[in-house]
């Protein structure tokens, strides 16, 4: 018997996903949330128990965890939930599990590293599409070049339509510009600091722009790499929508206009359908190199993101119920070893030879 776990954003995009496929793999999660409506049909319909409430009190949210053993969170944007759940959690002893992509919460939750410990839970944060490939791939680079100073990442979608809670959370990043990492710290650059083209497989190459991604965060500590950029395939449309004026960045930033914003894509955004899903694909491309001027690269190819995400947010939450992790911080790759991504489903993993 597995211990009490929940799924709290189940009537999200993503959270009905990792619902479903616990069903299918006969797990048994409570499904939490703050929207009774979506919450409880969702819940009869898999005969799962439902919780409803928000994350507005601390110590409301470590009631309604204080017999779950862990929480798999899907509620973003998770620069507004994530600490809200964890202050919960902490009450609790519940350990935290979350897929977010956002850096400044990666950097927060590792800065906690020793609270944690202290108060005896697991908190793994980026346990969906952002950020296990990527993450993964970079701890799979630095194992076979130890001596790496340099990591690039690059991902594309074959056809990537987006969730509405992804579309929020990118929102909220287009006023901030990029981010890479430099000799050990996170540095702020242009929203198109670097255009690239990117080997994504043998026979398709294709242009890429950096991107604040979560790993300029999370693959520091997974590998200890002091020299980090992300990259996205972008159209040069999307592109030039990025090489966007300065005061429209700022304009978008105001929590006004942001709330307009977010509420249109609330009423506007469905995300992938299961048909779209199903025959989506990612393309991943890292590469890592010294300062000796060694070199190596690897490609991944996963099933499509949403459809990952659902997948793996589960399996780590169930590995940290069965395992036997300690108390603390971790990466995907930190957790569970740099080859957890190829125990996913459709998950392909080769070599570039230069």
């Amino acid at each position: 018997m597995i211990e009490k776990w929940m799924i709290y954003g189940a009537n999200g995009y993503t959270g009905r996903l990792a619902a479903r496929f616990a069903k299918d793999r006969h797990f048994n999660p409570i499904l939490g949330g703050r929207r009774t409506e979506q919450l409880q049909p969702l819940a009869r319909e898999l005969g799962f128990e439902s919780r409803i409430f928000d994350l507005a009190d601390p110590a409301v949210v470590a009631r309604n965890l204080e017999d779950v053993t862990a929480v798999l969170h899907c509620a973003g944007p998770f620069s507004a939930t994530s600490r809200p759940m964890l202050a919960g959690c902490l009450r609790a002893q519940t350990h935290y599990l979350d897929i977010t992509g956002e850096i400044a919460v990666f950097e927060d939750i590792h800065s906690r590293g020793e609270e944690f410990r202290n108060a005896g839970i697991v908190v793994l944060p980026g346990v969906g599409f952002d950020v296990v490939p990527t993450d993964c791939l970079a701890a799979m680079l630095q194992r076979a070049l130890p001596s790496a100073t340099h990591l690039k990442l690059a991902f594309r979608s074959r056809y990537g339509k987006l969730s509405p809670g992804t579309t929020k959370t990118m929102i909220e990043s287009l006023s901030e510009g990029g981010r890479i990492r430099k000799d050990g710290r996170i540095v702020k650059v242009p929203p198109t600091y670097k255009i690239e083209t990117i080997p994504f497989t043998e026979d398709l190459s294709a242009t890429a722009v950096t991107i604040p991604w979560g790993d300029v965060s999370t693959a520091f500590y997974s590998t200890g790499i002091p020299n980090i950029e992300v990259f996205l395939g972008a159209s040069d449309r999307q592109i030039k929508q990025l090489q966007m004026p300065g005061f429209l960045r700022w304009l978008i930033g105001l929590k006004p206009v942001q709330a307009i914003m977010k509420a249109q894509i609330a009423k506007r955004v469905k995300g992938p359908t299961d048909e779209q899903r199903a025959r989506d694909e990612t393309y991943l491309y890292g590469e890592v190199w010294d300062d000796a001027g060694n070199k190596v690269a690897l490609r991944l190819r996963t099933r499509e993101g949403y459809t990952l995400t659902a997948e793996s947010g589960v399996t780590a939450t169930v590995k940290v119920l069965t395992g036997s992790l300690a108390p603390g911080a971790y990466t995907p790759s930190r957790a569970f070893g740099a080859d957890y991504v190829l125990g996913l489903e459709g998950t392909k993993l080769s070599r570039v030879e230069f």
